[in-house]
């Protein structure tokens, strides 16, 4: 199943991501964990902390599921 995550900025970082979702508990972890398990970003495998995920891409985590992430209503970057 997927989960829509709401953005009101122009993006999130894949780090930013997996700690909002809970998957890490500080951001200190992200390199580690990238290193560890493969995240599919719209398909294709990551492992950036910094890569940046816009509007309407999908991030697949191991065990943790699928996330959709979507503009918050009212805040649509031009």
């Amino acid at each position: 199943m997927q989960k829509d995550v709401e953005i009101n900025t122009e993006f999130i970082t894949l780090g930013q991501l997996l700690k909002e979702e809970g998957i890490i508990g500080t951001g200190g972890q992200a390199k580690w964990f990238l290193r560890e398990n493969t995240v599919l970003v719209n398909g294709e495998h990551d492992d950036r902390r910094g890569k940046k995920l816009y509007e309407d891409d999908v991030v697949e985590v191991p065990d943790e599921g699928s996330f959709k992430i979507i503009m918050k209503s009212g805040n649509q970057c031009i």
